[in-house]
């Protein structure tokens, strides 16, 4: 009789075999290969866990319960799997979500709304207070052209789903109005109103146009309606002045958004920096001095997760029974003993950087643009070398995509890093005051994720190389402030509020400004850890 770890590798083997497939979301009653007793075991064990009635994800089972992250990575790519099933591709998801995809807008919706001819009207509970509402609809109302993102869901074209949306979306989401109204095709635009007769949307779309700078598109658009005989009204949906996006027409949406950002937050940000202490800056041996001994030691590590795969070793593992959900602690020690080494080595490329700009008078945001690449290559040059990473993890920018644990927020995917972080650099090139170059250099950085690692840790480099080079205090995040911290960031990523991140970090400078932080409370944790020297 085989033993309960020899069985437990053969339905693990099975689940394998699955996701080979490329299956990352299992319905038993259509799965063959997953009989019940793989799935009741796989269930128990924690490798399976089940959403709702007769649908489960792959979990990883040393996951703790509450963590919400391996279900919003997962979310989207299960409610489209959940639909596909249930209605095959007969089904498009809303207008308003179908904009804030197009727009860029890569935050978790809590709430899904599905339309289909098949639906029922219905509410469908998920986990971690997620919710999918099936809406029906008329075989007409099914747009022709739909077609599925990264995560399979069916969206309509943007100009399907613009002349859909309520007015109310162009105050409720402005930003993403914003970015689609200057994406859009104005040719499809215009054959889409014409084809449905839509003059009283064409007005508010005219306005639209006109408010974000098409001028010309906006008049087109009215012109064509009246020689199609429509009577057309133009107003302008949006309820104030948008704020200023330097891109192209045609820009990345991630792109436009970081741009629109940036440009809406920084009056919050320079406001809030009126109170905050600022000196000129002292002579570089100084500076440096007074950075030395505030050397940094409480190096934050971004958690990021994509989701759980079940690998080869891992069966064999279990089958052989050797497999345990708790993490080795002599290979913890090493990983965080290169963490550490790696941060005291970055850490002295930062400061030389810094004695650099002040005693030549460079500019800061053009010295940092030339610099900053080498930084990741510094804080994981160790684990290389101490065969915890590969060669190749130097490489560059992500490949992958991630999600940050338990936040709404979602990084944008890989391609979009790549035309993302040249315009940050732009944009720090281009703003004059330093705070806020500190402050929405480091949202902006962690709001792209450009790596698989070590994010939070090179941001707060950003924030104090700027700071520093601006006349203010190198400043340490606090352990003590780590949740108003993320909580910060969070508001700031998903709700598009930088005021609680602004308002923290000013806080910390103007108090470090005045008493440094005592050096206990520079240790990630409080064992016997001593910071490499600087």
């Amino acid at each position: 009789m085989a033993a309960p770890n020899e069985k437990l590798a053969d339905s693990l083997k099975v689940l394998k075999a699955l996701q080979d497939q490329g299956f990352r979301v299992f319905q038993p009653s259509a799965m063959p290969s997953l009989t019940r007793t793989h799935r009741e075991r796989l269930v128990k064990t924690g490798f399976l866990k089940q959403v709702m009635q007769g649908w489960y994800l792959a979990n990883n089972p040393e996951d703790a319960d509450g963590d919400s992250t391996h279900w919003y990575a997962n979310m989207e790519v299960f409610v489209a799997a959940y639909a596909n099933s249930r209605f095959d591709d007969d089904w498009q998801l809303s207008a308003e979500l179908s904009v804030l995809k197009h727009s860029g807008h890569t935050s978790i919706a809590k709430q899904l709304q599905l339309q289909s001819p098949k639906a029922n009207n219905q509410m469908q509970e998920l986990p971690h207070g997620c919710s999918l509402f099936l809406y029906r609809i008329s075989e007409s109302q099914l747009v022709a052209s739909r077609a599925p993102d990264a995560s399979g869901l069916l969206l309509m074209p943007l100009p399907d789903a613009l002349i859909r949306v309520s007015p109310t979306f162009f105050v409720q989401h402005e930003m993403a109005a914003q970015i689609a109204m200057r994406q859009v095709d104005i040719s499809l635009l215009i054959a889409r109103l014409l084809e449905g007769g839509h003059s009283l949307v064409a007005g508010r779309l005219a306005g639209a146009l006109r408010a974000v700078g098409r001028t010309a598109d906006a008049n087109q658009l009215l012109t064509t309606m009246k020689a199609a005989m429509y009577a057309t009204t133009e107003n302008n949906p949006f309820e104030r002045p948008l704020a200023q996006i330097n891109g192209r027409r045609n820009e990345s949406p991630y792109v436009l958004r970081i741009e629109a950002m940036w440009s809406t937050m920084r009056e919050t940000v320079i406001k809030r920096f009126e109170n905050v202490p600022r000196q000129d800056i002292p002579d570089a041996n100084s500076l440096l001095s007074d950075i030395a001994a505030r050397y940094v030691a409480d190096a934050y590590h971004s958690l990021s997760i994509e989701g759980y795969r079940v690998s080869a070793e891992l069966i064999e593992k279990v089958r052989n029974g050797q497999w345990s959900p708790l993490t080795h602690p002599e290979d913890r020690q090493t990983r965080d003993a290169m963490a550490a080494k790696g941060y005291a080595e970055t850490h002295r490329q930062v400061k030389a950087l810094i004695g650099r700009v002040v005693k030549e008078g460079l500019k800061p945001a053009e010295a940092f643009s030339v610099d900053f690449f080498q930084w990741y290559v510094t804080l994981f040059s160790p684990s290389v070398q101490a065969g915890i990473l590969k060669a190749g993890d130097l490489a560059g920018f992500r490949n992958n995509q991630v999600f940050i644990r338990n936040a709404l927020h979602v990084p944008p995917p890989p391609e979009a890093v790549r035309e993302c972080m040249p315009a940050l650099m732009d944009l720090l090139e281009n703003e004059d005051h330093p705070g806020v170059r500190a402050v929405l250099g480091h949202f902006i950085f962690v709001f792209i994720h450009p790596y698989m690692d070590g994010n939070g840790r090179l941001s707060r480099f950003v924030m104090n190389f700027m700071l520093t080079t601006g006349g203010y205090t190198w400043t340490i995040v606090t352990v003590q402030s780590r949740k108003a911290y993320l909580d910060a960031l969070e508001q700031a990523s998903t709700y598009g509020n930088i005021k609680p991140f602004a308002d923290l970090l000013c806080s910390l400078i103007s108090e470090q400004a005045a008493t440094p932080v005592e050096r206990i409370t520079q240790r990630p944790e409080a064992g016997n850890w001593t910071a490499p020297p600087v």
